[in-house]
């Protein structure tokens, strides 16, 4: 971690399928995460605001993937846990939101507390599980969901953004599958369709830059955007916030992250900053 990291205590882990932040919130503007999203004040409270009117006060709030809504707080940093919903099992998610919203909520939300000081002061280890990353932050493991081989190895390679685009049409042929009857069955494991989901992990793969001095236009390129264009509407959809806010508001953020594993190539690695 550099200096400016310790500093702020602005920090991010990121695995295949959770993410820890502790950072700048951003001008409150609507967004819509392909993850579930808890929300943790670190100090006064939250409102948060759905698309369809519902509004919610306190110190944590949680929602389910995909849900227009914005977040104020009251303290211009936030602390914020993402579970990616293909990782657990279906229908989980849900009844954890129910218990997040319940008598349990503030133990949670002191949990998640705690995780951000254990995470400050000790910082990443070579390996974290998504069941040690849960441990940590959630004092329990949420159950895993069970995915059909040949949609988990199209996961892997969505999430390795090197080559040439995934898509469809190349995932099926891997999988001996026709286009349309891979798309169904993709759909039909992970609760969204393909093109949903690579839209939100292409967003969710800036992350591990977002602390580096770097050419956007490139960047955009590099993850799979068309154009520029695409790169900023994408990115303000998922998170309010265009990309150069983004990295404006991550100069001092330390980031530590895991790539996916791979036969030949597995381990953390600390962003430069």
């Amino acid at each position: 971690m550099d200096d400016t990291g310790h500093k702020s205590g602005h920090l991010m882990l990121i695995t295949p399928e959770r993410v820890f932040y502790a950072g700048l919130l951003g001008r409150p503007r609507q967004r819509c995460s392909g993850g579930f999203n808890i929300y943790v004040a670190i100090e006064g409270g939250l409102w948060l605001t759905t698309a369809d009117g519902r509004e919610t006060h306190g110190d944590m709030v949680a929602l389910l993937p995909n849900v227009r809504h914005t977040i104020a707080s009251d303290h211009r940093s936030v602390l914020s846990v993402v579970i990616e919903p293909e990782s657990v099992r279906p229908g989980a998610l849900e009844d954890f939101a129910t218990r997040l919203a319940g008598p349990e909520g503030a133990a949670f939300a002191g949990r998640i507390r705690v995780a951000y000081r254990e995470l400050r002061e000790h910082h990443a280890r070579n390996e974290f599980s998504s069941a040690e990353f849960d441990r940590l932050c959630l004092g329990e493991v949420l159950p895993q969901r069970e995915l059909d081989p040949r949609v988990a190895h199209a996961i892997v390679q969505i999430g390795k953004f090197s080559g040439e685009p995934v898509t469809a049409a190349s995932c099926g042929a891997e999988a001996g599958l026709s286009p349309s009857r891979f798309l169904h069955l993709f759909k039909e494991q992970t609760g969204i369709s393909f093109r949903s989901f690579r839209a939100w992990k292409r967003a969710r793969h800036l992350l591990h830059f977002a602390n580096q001095d770097i050419n956007l236009a490139h960047l955009a390129q590099d993850i799979g955007y068309p154009d520029s264009t695409h790169f900023s509407h994408s990115i303000r959809r998922f998170y309010g916030l265009k990309p150069r806010a983004i990295f404006s508001g991550s100069r001092d953020l330390a980031i530590y992250s895991h790539r996916r594993a791979s036969a030949d190539n597995s381990g953390w690695t600390q962003e430069a900053g």
